[in-house]
């Protein structure tokens, strides 16, 4: 399988140009990413035999304070995202151990949670592995 890198960059008209290297003369712009990203998904089937066979390797250029805020806001949320899964985690077992463990009713459990008595009923169902039919 092929890899193209596309290099998006901005004119001086604000427009996103994209261009890969491997292809000279493989580009196209847009007024966003996305629609130059579409365009140039265009211009490489006139480019390659089999497009959907080109793996695409992006590289948005941005001046070094916007990467650097860029860059600390996708840390930001992958901290958030896994703080996330640790408070999910957490819940569950509370949830279960508030249950399970004391016999607390799912009202009592949901108000020492805070979560919605309908929420924690679904935190206490039994986990299912993927492809398994439900019980």
């Amino acid at each position: 399988m092929r890899q193209v890198t596309i290099t998006f960059e901005r004119d001086d008209d604000s427009w996103w140009v994209a261009s890969a290297k491997e292809l000279a003369g493989c580009h196209s712009q847009g007024r966003s990413i996305s629609q130059a990203r579409q365009r140039f998904l265009e211009a490489l089937g006139l480019f390659v035999d089999q497009p959907d066979k080109v793996t695409l390797v992006e590289d948005i250029r941005l001046p070094a304070s916007a990467r650097r805020v860029v860059d600390a806001s996708a840390r930001a949320k992958a901290d958030a995202d896994e703080a996330a899964r640790r408070a999910q985690t957490s819940t569950v077992e509370a949830a279960r151990l508030l249950s399970r463990d004391l016999a607390m009713s799912v009202r009592d459990v949901s108000e020492l949670l805070g979560l919605s008595h309908q929420r924690v009923q679904q935190l206490l169902r039994p986990t299912r592995m993927r492809g398994q039919p439900p019980r």
